[in-house]
């Protein structure tokens, strides 16, 4: 993934972040599967705030005239999923997440850094 690919990512890992997603991965899928270049996969520690983060990610990317193809999972906030069409985030309550693994099934998938993701990783630190 080239680097202006990678900056562009970080509008959406921007969005996931407002309200604190956590575990914040980003996989390189494009070469593994047609349905996505990238998949974005974050947790949040309860339901309610899984359902937080994509109100906030939807608003901040609206803001961004970026507007989801389709949006599933926000009536119980344990797998939220956004589709926006090469970008597709999963927003998982984390028991949830650790069950279905996404990470382990897509195992082949590079895991992408951008500037945004580095200086995140970095604070936490």
């Amino acid at each position: 993934m080239s680097r202006d690919a990678a900056v562009a990512l970080d509008v959406f890992i921007e969005a996931v972040t407002k309200k604190k997603a956590l575990n914040l991965v980003v996989l390189d899928v494009q070469n593994l599967t047609s349905i996505a270049d990238v998949f974005i996969i974050c947790s949040g520690q309860s339901n309610r705030q899984v359902n937080a983060i994509a109100d906030a990610a939807i608003d901040h990317l609206k803001k961004h005239k970026i507007k989801p193809l389709s949006v599933e999972g926000t009536g119980e906030g344990h797998w939220v999923l956004m589709d926006y069409g090469d970008v597709v985030i999963h927003i998982f309550y984390e028991p949830v997440r650790e069950f279905f693994d996404l990470e382990g099934l897509w195992v082949d998938a590079k895991r992408v850094e951008t500037p945004i993701l580095k200086k995140l990783q970095n604070s936490n630190k």
